[in-house]
């Protein structure tokens, strides 16, 4: 079984070749706006973030989301679009990025004449970088240097049994391959530290997993209150699941039955192979973007109750836990997990996961790629001010 991508100058692959078109702050989004409409090939970024926030953690995450999605290897050149008096200016941000080894283009409003100049020259810009990264083809890819992440968001009471099964099996058959594998959400592994701790390769990982869940329980109770127990969605509810342990343990099932060899901060690429954690949110698109940024190239996406997104600069495959959701939204969901409800194996499942995964590392769309249903936006600690 053989898989195919990009490869860039620092020895990763892209199972996706984008220009990407990137604000440094939001008060361009609008440049970024006028630039996609004439150049919709391209993959264009907004967000509300850049300015107005303060705190080593939040500059922290601003600056490595940022330069994470330049980094990123589904992304072959970028068009950098700033303000100028921004916290993450272009000026400020170059030196996380400038060895990317990719073209990358930079525009501040502020010195292009303003926001109608800015985004005609980026718009030139832009269509001659497409055809610049259009010549590259694809080579073939070593399993070794695939990272998939497993995600789920709008969980029901089924997920756990079908869906974040099957990812699990999936993510087993990975790990072999000598890929890697990463799960974040760590509100959503509260309840199943002591799980957890069992399956770490050392005492190290162990007592990361123990103080990064715990921190998770503490912070959920210090805004929650007695509530705490019960940090999941009205979605959740209404899908049959009643407490976050509950959901925790279904949660973590994504990630197989190996060992875990890393747990990384929110957006750090992992320096080991097979299984890995992230420290982040369970918030769909915070929770994406955390994972791209570390340098997944795919994600599997598990619901219960059905949810479009995806993510602008990588696919994002739909695992439906039940059949009534992907009966019910078959534009949006890509394989169904509940015909293991209704009498199919998991080793079946498993298989018509990974040849679909196959299918889209090597190039054929996702729902959510089709259908433009792409959610950026990153996680923060404080507020603005």
């Amino acid at each position: 079984m053989k898989i195919t991508g990009y490869l860039r100058q620092n020895g990763d692959f892209g199972t996706r070749n984008h220009v990407l078109i990137l604000p440094t702050v939001f008060c361009v989004n609008g440049v970024i706006r006028r630039i996609m409409n004439e150049v919709p090939e391209a993959v264009g970024i907004t967000h509300d973030h850049g300015c107005g926030r303060g705190g080593r953690r939040d500059l922290q995450i601003l600056f490595r989301i940022l330069s994470r999605m330049v980094y990123h290897p589904n992304v072959g050149g970028v068009v950098l679009v700033g303000l100028g008096c921004e916290v993450s200016n272009t000026k400020n941000l170059w030196p996380s990025i400038k060895d990317a080894g990719k073209p990358i283009v930079i525009f501040n409003v502020q010195e292009e004449g303003g926001s109608l100049k800015t985004a005609e020259k980026a718009i030139t810009a832009a269509r001659r970088m497409l055809e610049e990264v259009d010549r590259q083809e694809r080579v073939p890819m070593p399993w070794e240097k695939l990272l998939v992440s497993m995600k789920c968001g709008g969980s029901d009471a089924m997920s756990g049994v079908t869906s974040n099964a099957a990812l699990g099996a999936v993510s087993d058959w990975l790990v072999e391959k000598g890929a890697t594998v990463m799960i974040g959400e760590t509100t959503e592994m509260i309840g199943t530290k002591h799980i957890l701790k069992k399956r770490a390769k050392d005492e190290q990982v162990a007592e990361r997993i123990e103080k990064m869940v715990e921190e998770a329980d503490r912070l959920t109770h210090e805004i929650m209150g007695p509530l705490a127990g019960l940090v999941i969605s009205p979605g959740n509810m209404e899908g049959g699941m009643s407490t976050i342990a509950e959901k925790s343990m279904g949660c973590i099932l994504k990630g197989g039955s190996g060992p875990i060899n890393q747990v990384v901060d929110y957006g750090e690429v992992p320096a080991e192979r097979g299984l890995v954690l992230q420290d982040g949110p369970g918030s769909d698109g915070e929770a994406m973007a955390g994972l791209a940024a570390s340098g997944s190239q795919i994600i599997f996406f598990s619901t219960g109750r059905g949810t479009p997104v995806g993510f602008p600069i990588l696919p994002v495959i739909k695992v439906s836990s039940n059949s009534s959701i992907y009966k019910a939204m078959p534009d949006d969901m890509d394989i169904n997990a509940g015909i293991l409800l209704e009498g199919e194996s998991l080793m079946v499942l498993r298989d018509q996961m990974i040849d679909l995964m196959v299918r889209v590392i090597n190039g054929e769309k996702t729902k959510a790629e089709s259908n433009g249903m792409d959610v950026f936006t990153f996680m923060t600690v404080h507020p603005p001010f």
